[in-house]
């Protein structure tokens, strides 16, 4: 016996309860295309790492930031100190060397013709005795500063050089200028 199909008028939530006003799936939209959409990112997971590659300067940041805390986290509880080697000795500060000018008058003016300012120079002494003498280192690696135009009157007498040295040393040029003739040695 064929299936006869029911009338477009029948409803299938009619017949079965009395309460209900409409069919099922009368208040559903008619069905059409579902439109192309981009594949939807979800934030971090796989992608994290190469968003980390791409913000380097932030990894960075990031990484220093993170090795600062645990430094500060790990440092030293106890309030007598650091923790690690004991100091032995107290570490000393050197003091500035304290570089002046000082003009010496050298014996041979023709020597002091050769130089110029930058040079680098040893001050020798040689006594001014009969009997001669040892001579003597009384100034290494002075810097010359300044080589003045010789006057004509003490031509004679030997020439000035202004040297930049440290003070005991400049001290030490002024007490051989007086006693002794001096020379210099260009390094």
């Amino acid at each position: 016996m064929p299936i006869s199909p029911l009338p477009p008028s029948f409803s299938l939530a009619s017949s079965l309860s009395p309460f209900s006003p409409r069919s099922p799936g009368s208040d559903t939209p008619a069905t059409c295309e579902v439109p192309h959409f981009a594949p939807v990112r979800v934030r971090g997971g796989r992608y994290a790492l190469q968003r980390l590659v791409r913000h380097r300067r932030r990894a960075v940041a990031a990484g220093l930031a993170v090795t600062a805390a645990a430094l500060v986290a790990a440092g030293p509880r106890d309030a007598d100190g650091a923790r690690g080697h004991p100091v032995a000795d107290p570490v000393r500060r050197h003091r500035a060397v304290q570089t002046v000018s000082a003009p010496v008058r050298i014996a041979d003016g023709a020597t002091v013709a050769l130089l110029r300012p930058g040079d680098r120079v040893d001050v020798v002494a040689a006594p001014q005795t009969a009997a001669g003498g040892d001579a003597r280192v009384v100034a290494r690696g002075a810097r010359v500063t300044k080589v003045p135009e010789p006057l004509d009157e003490a031509a004679g007498s030997g020439a000035l050089v202004v040297l930049s040295v440290p003070r005991p040393t400049a001290a030490r040029l002024a007490g051989a200028g007086a006693t002794a003739r001096l020379a210099v040695i260009v390094c």
